[in-house]
Formats: structure tokens, C-alpha cells, sequence
């Protein structure tokens, strides 16, 4: 490939370089994800250019890290999108509620907030004593801040203004414990929740599952990553199980789209075909 912007060669050699030296693919991101969080480090760092950035990320470790915490996507909130919610409650429940056991994989869970809202779901529902939700992250930073399960008190007006128009049943402060400027979410939530190390892009599939959530994270990867993603995702669920995507994703121009029946379109859930 040759590239005309010199900037574009950079960014492809360092992309290169950090899968190569610490094994982490971003090579098929979307370029204008990957671009903006690149110039946010140079500006952050005052890098000159980002052949700069590359010699870092080979020779300093901590800064790789940083680095590559930089690119992952940590942008989640609980009960994200509440309508989505309360689609899942009314069209998805349902379906759970005729399996004896469920397994649901949260992939993409950031710091946990949505992994959270599901197990809150469910044991409004009667169905997370039988339920295993794996949720996982390639960003082990961010799994070890979902496993604590503690989150700013800043957000919980918003949190509880999601829970309430996602259906909420009960109070949303029943489900936390304040503590100084923090919230700690209820031990009984946490018991069912399998944290895990998984990479979408390089690792293959995880379980086979009932429910797969991976909301706003496939908006970041190239064409050609999101058909792998989406076939891993199909491999994962059994005959009949959900697939939710984010509201700006859809299986709509995919290989895949045959495949399933739309369960609430506008919500991008969808249904498995037998």
C-alpha cells in the first residue's frame, strides 16, 4: 500500500509496531478513531510527531500502557440508552425465561456499568439466580475497576433518571451503598458476573451463550474487522439466542444479516434464526 499523507505511513508503522512488540491488533480500528486518540497523546505528551509516539510505545513500558489505554474504548454509562432497556426487558426476557439456565456474554464491558444494569434486570426479573454473565474486556485496568464495582457518586442522578426510564421496579439506591464521594454496588449483583481477558480482534470464541450484548464498540473497527466480529458472534450464540448492538450499529450490510430476525429493529436487537 502506499500511502500519500506521511502522517498515515506513521500511523500504520505504529499500529504495526504495538501489535508486533505487546501483541494488542489495532491495525483494522477506524482510522479516524485511532487518529483522533493519537493527536489527543501528542498533544497531551507534546510529541512532535508520531514517530515519536512509536519510539516510546517499543522502549517504555509504562508509557505503552498508557498507550494503549488511550486506544481502547472505556465510554460506558449504566443503563445506556434506556429505551434499549426497556426493549431488552419486554422482548428479550421473555425468551430467557424459557431457558433453565442462561448465558449471557457482555464483550466490550469497559469498566462495567452495563454488565451492572443487566445483573440489576435480571434480578428484577427472577432469572439471575440461573444466570452466568460473562462479561469481558481486552483492557485489564478497566476489568479490574468493574470487578470493585465502584463508581463516582457525580453520576448517580443520571443513573438513577436511566433506571427509572428503562422500567426500573424498585429503587435504584437499594442496589448501591454510598460511601464519600463514591457509590459500591451491592455484593448480590456481583455474585453471578465471570470478569474475564478477551480480545475481540484476536482471540477467538468465548462460550456459547444465549444473549451476546456488544453495544458501541463495533463503530470503531473497519469494515473487514466487523464481519470477523460479527462471525464470532454467530458461532457464540445457540440457535435462537439475541445479538444487541449499539443504536449506530447494525447487521443490516453484513454476510450475516440472513441469518436473523429482527426483534426490535430500531434497537438493533436481533434473533438468531433456528
Amino acid at each position: 500500500m502506499r500511502y500519500k499523507d506521511t502522517s498515515d505511513l506513521e500511523i500504520s508503522l505504529l499500529l504495526e509496531a504495538i501489535y508486533r512488540k505487546h501483541g494488542y491488533d489495532f491495525r483494522q480500528y477506524s482510522q479516524a478513531h485511532i487518529r483522533r486518540r493519537i493527536m489527543n497523546r501528542m498533544a497531551i505528551s507534546g510529541f512532535e510527531d508520531v514517530s515519536q509516539i512509536q519510539s516510546k510505545v517499543l522502549n517504555d513500558e509504562t508509557f505503552a500502557s498508557e498507550f494503549l489505554q488511550d486506544l481502547s474504548i472505556t465510554v460506558t454509562e449504566m443503563f445506556r440508552d434506556p429505551i434499549f432497556y426497556r426493549s431488552l426487558r419486554e422482548n428479550v426476557i421473555p425468551i430467557l425465561k424459557t431457558y433453565p439456565f442462561i448465558k449471557i456474554w457482555h464483550a466490550g464491558c469497559a469498566t462495567g456499568e452495563e454488565a451492572y444494569s443487566m445483573a440489576i434486570l435480571l434480578q428484577e426479573e427472577g432469572l439471575y439466580d440461573r444466570t452466568t454473565i460473562y462479561a469481558t474486556d481486552f483492557n485489564q485496568l478497566a476489568l479490574n475497576q468493574a470487578k470493585e464495582g465502584i463508581f463516582s457518586n457525580k453520576m448517580i442522578k443520571e443513573y438513577t433518571t436511566n433506571y427509572q426510564l428503562a422500567g426500573g421496579k424498585e429503587s435504584f439506591s437499594s442496589y448501591y451503598t454510598s460511601n464519600y464521594d463514591n457509590v459500591i454496588m451491592n455484593q448480590s449483583l456481583k455474585k453471578n458476573i465471570v470478569w474475564a481477558n478477551h480480545n475481540l480482534v484476536t482471540d477467538s470464541v468465548f462460550a456459547e451463550v444465549n444473549l451476546i450484548l456488544c453495544r458501541n464498540v463495533l463503530i470503531y473497527f473497519d469494515k473487514n474487522l466487523q464481519n470477523k466480529v460479527q462471525s464470532l458472534f454467530y458461532n457464540s450464540l445457540i440457535n435462537g439466542g439475541v445479538l444487541c448492538l449499539g443504536s449506530k450499529e447494525s447487521l443490516r450490510f453484513s454476510d450475516l444479516y440472513e441469518e436473523y430476525i429482527e426483534l426490535d429493529a430500531k434497537q438493533r436487537i436481533f434473533k438468531k434464526k433456528y
